[in-house]
């Protein structure tokens, strides 16, 4: 509801005075003493001010006083006078019997011409509930972080009792091909836990393959290297940064073949080198595992566990796998094009 003031003796343009009076955001307009002119449906609504005791009141006395802020005052004139600029100023607005509202106010001067007759267009943001929500999304953020880590500290402490049991269950069999089978669940385990580890130390969505294969190939190899001068795990890998998800795939990956290679490739206290490798371009990319040992030989018709895992997780990262002779040793490669999936036909 629009409201004029007998105190104007100009007369307001029609169109300004209804832009006013019909927008959605609390406005006001005001003279260069604040005056008011005339303020918007919505000032009302949102303040709880009647639009019918305003007419040619200052600002300062709007509804109960509560707009008798001095330091707001003070800035109006000043806006008004061109010696100031009023840009998102915050202040609370203070009700008796009522919950403080967080307010913030932009004001402009108007000009039509006529340097002698001052308008003031301002603008009052009612901020209370928004951010009220924000402080709540912030406290849901911050509660499930401290969530997720305390989940962690868990899961990995869980990694660590089953990686003891299988070890010390290892000891006490009497069986040799039990305990290379809870070895092997084992070491497993511990590059899970390496896995974990590194994503809850990231805490974020996108992993470093280069710091994360780094650190899972320490792990494996502080686990089943006993003579670091024998053998080692060499890492090369370039900028390449993925998803969690994808990291978990590729991680687990490297830990089969690792282990794999580590078992199979160099018998009989035989020295070498386990070469981890991975490079991207674009989307496509390809991880090898080569290690100069023994070789296939008759091994390479001889699917197990690993290697079982090894081509499950290549399927699901829809990539190829495949196994070479690398004269000496072997070489396995992981490789994923991103052409050849567009390539695929769709199924009928």
């Amino acid at each position: 509801m629009a409201s004029v003031s007998a105190s104007t003796s100009h007369l307001e343009a029609a169109s300004t005075l209804a832009v006013v009076v019909s927008s959605n955001e609390p406005l006001l307009f005001l003279t260069d003493d604040l005056r008011i002119i005339v303020v918007s449906a919505s000032f009302c609504r949102t303040f709880q001010v009647d639009p019918a005791t305003i007419s040619g009141k200052l600002l300062s006395e709007i509804g109960a006083g509560e707009w008798d802020m001095p330091k707001l005052n003070s800035l109006l004139k000043a806006t008004a006078a061109g010696s100031a600029r009023i840009e998102a100023y915050e202040i609370d607005l203070k009700r008796a019997g009522q919950k403080t509202r967080q307010l913030v106010v932009n004001a402009r001067v108007l000009e039509d011409g006529d340097p002698d007759r001052i308008r003031l267009l301002v603008a009052v943001a009612d901020v209370t509930d928004a951010r009220a929500d924000a402080r709540q999304k912030d406290d849901l953020i911050r509660d499930k972080a401290i969530l997720m880590q305390e989940v962690q500290h868990r899961v990995a402490n869980s990694l660590q009792i089953i990686a003891s049991v299988l070890m010390q269950s290892a000891r006490r069999v009497q069986s040799e091909e039990a305990r290379g089978h809870l070895r092997d669940a084992h070491n497993r385990v511990m590059s899970i836990a390496a896995v974990q580890r590194h994503l809850a130390q990231s805490g974020v969505e996108n992993v470093s393959l280069r710091t994360y294969f780094t650190q899972l190939s320490e792990s494996l190899g502080a686990s089943m290297i006993s003579d670091r001068d024998r053998l080692s795990i060499v890492v090369s890998v370039d900028d390449s940064v993925v998803k969690s998800d994808i990291s978990i795939s590729l991680g687990l990956i490297v830990t089969e073949l690792v282990i794999n290679a580590l078992k199979h490739a160099f018998p009989q206290e035989r020295s070498g080198k386990i070469s981890v490798d991975y490079r991207s371009h674009g989307q496509d990319w390809t991880l090898s595992i080569r290690d100069d040992g023994i070789g296939m030989g008759d091994s390479a018709s001889k699917a197990g566990l690993g290697t079982g895992i090894v081509e499950a997780l290549a399927r699901n990262l829809q990539s190829d796998f495949s196994v070479t002779d690398a004269n000496p040793g072997t070489l396995v490669s992981v490789t994923h094009l991103a052409d050849a999936i567009d390539n695929v036909p769709a199924a009928a």
